[in-house]
């Protein structure tokens, strides 16, 4: 019965040693990381605030709404934009359709998307 309890006894020291030494590399292998993370940032860490600014996006359905009526907008413009620069070769005319554009669209989304009326 000893011998079973010595055997099972350096298993678990086996096993102990085998979980002590992958730590052991998992922290160097953190530290050598966080040495190297250091040596890159550490240059530009007099420029940069010492705690990173979060801005709190809006959330909830209107933000949400929001955000989708500007991506299609946005999405939009490229399209036209891109159709003008393929139609026409004339620089007159593409910055043209930008200057138009750029000036319809706040018509367009005002009268589309206004919640007012």
């Amino acid at each position: 019965m000893s011998k079973e309890r010595a055997r099972r006894r350096a298993e678990r020291e086996a096993e102990q040693a085998r979980q002590a030494a992958l730590r052991a590399e998992r922290q160097a292998r953190l530290a050598r990381r966080r040495r190297l993370l250091e040596r890159v940032t550490a240059p530009a860490a007099a420029l940069l605030p010492r705690r990173p600014v979060r801005i709190a996006g809006q959330r909830g359905i209107i933000a949400r709404r929001r955000r989708t009526q500007n991506g299609v907008v946005a999405v939009l413009f490229l399209i036209v934009q891109v159709i003008a620069w393929l139609l026409w070769s004339s620089w007159a005319a593409r910055l043209g359709a930008l200057l138009l554009s750029l000036l319809l669209v706040p018509v367009l989304v005002t009268v589309v998307f206004d919640r007012r009326s």
